[in-house]
């Protein structure tokens, strides 16, 4: 016979990384559009989880990088990467998707491995591109790209999480016309056991618009400046849209501000009072 205690611990048992990573899928519907407001740290991502309608997080390896003072690009060793990892995941129940970059490994068996610990840290999903180490827009052949995301699959099988892959292509990014390519690139990966694909390089409602129709998973986008409005993506059909490094650069913008004005003695801003309520 279950007790009013037995209920209220049922109540407060935290989610389980396949609970969370369950959830994550759900979130990506075509037309009501995951919104994620990318975080860097465990501050960033408590004070973004705890705002009213968030229902996830994701990381940007760019600011994860930045925030250590090492470049971009796997600029982080892994063990770094998946112990920032670890922190933001373990700072909210929400599902967190973390940009695992490359995978950090040369060959698809250390992608394997490396996303199982990914999974271990609490990831319910993640971002790997099949960009190469050099030139913008390079990227590895198309098979061997795809045999990378079906070693992430394998790992979140053998974890039994029901993990969120979205594989990102930069196709079009190093090459604005190589529209057959992209779709081609997009739709392997979900062969390979992606759950949306990120393709970079989309600049105009057209191009959305035709990825949607192509692509055989939910389309992520990036909004960058001058991009379609968040209402105008869902009409398109978008079902996810992050915002990558942008967010570290409004914040540093507002503490560069910040810093000048107090610097040439200005008012104390009203935010200063807030500080211990974090």
């Amino acid at each position: 016979m279950s007790t009013a205690s037995d209920s209220a611990a049922a109540t407060t048992t935290p989610p389980t990384t396949a609970d969370k990573a369950a959830l994550l899928a759900s979130l990506h519907v075509p037309g009501d559009p995951l919104i994620v407001v990318n975080v860097w740290d465990a501050i960033t991502a408590r004070i973004v989880a705890r705002t009213e309608g968030v229902r996830a997080l994701a990381t940007a390896s760019h600011s994860i990088a930045f925030a250590h003072g090492v470049p971009d690009g796997e600029g982080m060793p892994l063990e770094m990467a998946l112990a920032a990892a670890g922190r933001i995941t373990a700072a909210t129940d929400l599902p967190v998707s973390v940009d695992f970059e490359r995978g950090y490994s040369s060959d698809a068996a250390g992608v394997r491995e490396n996303v199982a610990r990914l999974i271990a840290v609490g990831a319910a999903g993640m971002n790997m591109e099949d960009s190469l180490d050099g030139a913008r827009g390079a990227r590895r052949p198309l098979a061997e790209a795809a045999e990378r995301i079906a070693a992430a699959r394998a790992a979140a099988d053998e974890a039994d999480v029901p993990f969120s892959i979205n594989a990102r292509t930069d196709t079009l990014a190093g090459s604005p016309d190589a529209w057959d390519e992209a779709i081609d690139r997009a739709n392997a990966y979900v062969d390979a056991g992606a759950t949306s694909v990120f393709v970079l390089g989309l600049r105009d409602e057209t191009m959305i618009a035709d990825a949607v129709a192509a692509v055989r998973a939910p389309l992520s986008v990036i909004a960058l400046a001058g991009a379609p409005s968040l209402t105008r993506l869902a009409e398109l059909g978008v079902a996810r849209v992050s915002f990558g490094p942008q967010t570290l650069w409004l914040a540093l913008t507002h503490l560069e501000a910040a810093a000048a004005h107090l610097t040439a003695r200005g008012e104390y801003p009203s935010e200063l009072a807030n500080a211990y309520s974090l």
